[in-house]
């Protein structure tokens, strides 16, 4: 089997803009990349062109573009799509960091490609790009267990013991991120997965 590889450009934290969203488990996206850029000493500041919060490293040879949205998560696709085209970023060359209902809390995992499992960021994102192919990092928020009760579960904050699971999952997450900047997609998978 062939080497899972990659040459990410653009990496999106998902989340909803505003004081009263920070620090609600939808914003975990935002909190994940909020946390790299802060290990990086880069600070995100906004950009009217994208509607997002932007910044940018050089790593590998390259620039690697730090995006979040302003424009809450049902319209996360037009800020991705702004800079992917803006750039010319393919979709296979994009990382989208979002809160994940079927992980629990302290439960990380790299994905390639997919559906969108009901979250309208991604949703939003496949609608815009007119593709699945992206990378994803689902950062596990858990599931209220009544399907009923997820919008309001996602709007609010979680338990203490739930958001120390969530950031120590996130800091094992920092530390695969070289990996995944360098392309190397199945090691960065490999060391957090296991």
């Amino acid at each position: 089997m062939a080497a899972l590889t990659a040459d990410i450009r653009l990496i999106v934290g998902l989340g909803n803009p505003g004081a009263d969203y920070v620090d609600t488990r939808h914003n975990a996206g935002f909190w994940l990349i909020d946390l790299f850029a802060s290990e990086l000493g880069l600070s995100f500041k906004f950009e009217k062109r994208y509607n997002a919060d932007s910044c940018k490293l050089k790593a590998e040879g390259k620039d690697v573009y730090l995006l979040k949205p302003q424009t809450f998560m049902n319209r996360s696709g037009q800020a991705v799509t702004a800079l992917a085209r803006y750039y010319k970023i393919a979709p296979e060359q994009i990382l989208v960091i979002h809160d994940e209902l079927d992980l629990p809390p302290g439960t990380n995992r790299i994905k390639q490609a997919g559906g969108h499992g009901g979250h309208n960021g991604l949703r939003d994102i496949v609608n815009h790009l007119g593709s699945r192919e992206f990378f994803r990092i689902r950062v596990g928020i858990g599931h209220p267990g009544d399907s009923s009760q997820v919008i309001n579960y996602v709007l609010h904050k979680p338990s203490l013991a739930d958001l120390n699971a969530i950031d120590a999952a996130n800091r094992d997450t920092l530390a695969v991120m070289p990996l995944i900047i360098e392309g190397r997609i199945d090691k960065a998978m490999q060391a957090l997965h296991t």
